[in-house]
């Protein structure tokens, strides 16, 4: 007998289906190390998530609790390898410390970043389209989706990684309805372009939001004297940021899929962000 033919999927389950986060790490990370944490999902609910934005739906993936709200809120910015396993990771973690965190998929109009196995091309042919304003703007989409979803947007902060470190800058200074924010290695200064046109370090005086920033004093792809430059302007303007600098620890020491990571670094920066975000009210 043949096979009984199956109906195609719904416009709904299409729609589902284009937005789900997939698990796994990106192509251009491997192979991963051995040192990598994996937080299970015991007490937690996570999963994909359809964010509503002007022009689309943007792919999230969200962890929280497993009760009721409201909770506060984290949002998390990928990595310039995308909303991969680490980053969901780290979620769960948050998750863990009694957030709904929740981290978009910031490129999916422009690529998937996970297909990509070489970083230059990466960057060259996905991340070098995406436009600060379209991130600023989809963060907005974001919050509000947590403000509707269990979450309490008065009680929210951001933390974001590598390339999202760099937007953590940003959306600090866009969005002053945020509690606070832990930027992780974060370029604060580099080419300026049509799409990226203003560095964090432009923005000291615009900053709407404390910010820990936390950075590696061996980061050969972050100038230390940008870090200092950057110390140095927000002391002057007595802005309540902050800038910490691990002097062993070099670009992206948070990785613990990657030989980058710093154990004591990264614990120590974790420990410093939740309490960061606890004392400015985001818990």
């Amino acid at each position: 007998m043949p096979p009984t033919p199956t109906s195609p999927p719904s416009p709904q389950r299409r729609r589902f289906l284009g937005v789900m986060i997939a698990s796994g790490f990106a192509l251009a990370v491997q192979p991963i190390s051995a040192a990598t944490i994996h937080t299970d999902s015991e007490g937690l609910l996570t999963g994909s998530v359809a964010i509503p934005t002007k022009d689309g739906s943007l792919p999230a993936y969200f962890a929280r609790p497993n009760r009721t709200g409201p909770l506060p809120v984290v949002l998390v910015v990928q990595e310039v390898f995308g909303v991969h396993e680490h980053i969901q990771d780290l979620c769960r973690r948050l998750a863990k410390a009694g957030y709904l965190a929740v981290a978009p998929e910031l490129y999916f109009r422009q690529g998937d970043p996970r297909k990509y196995p070489d970083i230059s091309q990466l960057i060259n042919q996905v991340v070098s389209k995406v436009p600060d304003e379209q991130v600023l703007a989809d963060l907005d989409a974001t919050l509000a989706w947590a403000g509707v979803s269990g979450g309490d947007v008065k009680r929210a902060a951001i933390t974001g990684f590598c390339w999202g470190g760099r937007i953590v800058w940003l959306y600090s200074a866009h969005n002053p309805n945020l509690r606070a924010a832990a930027a992780w290695y974060g370029r604060l200064v580099g080419d300026k372009t049509p799409l990226t046109p203003r560095n964090p370090i432009d923005l000291v005086a615009s900053l709407q939001v404390p910010v820990l920033g936390l950075y590696g004093g061996q980061d050969s792809s972050i100038p230390v004297d940008s870090v200092e430059k950057m110390q140095g302007l927000l002391k002057a303007a007595g802005n309540p940021s902050q800038v910490i600098v691990y002097p062993e620890a070099g670009h992206g020491f948070n990785a613990d899929y990657r030989p980058s990571y710093n154990e004591a670094a990264a614990q120590d920066g974790w420990a410093k962000m939740l309490v960061w975000f606890a004392e400015h009210g985001a818990r």
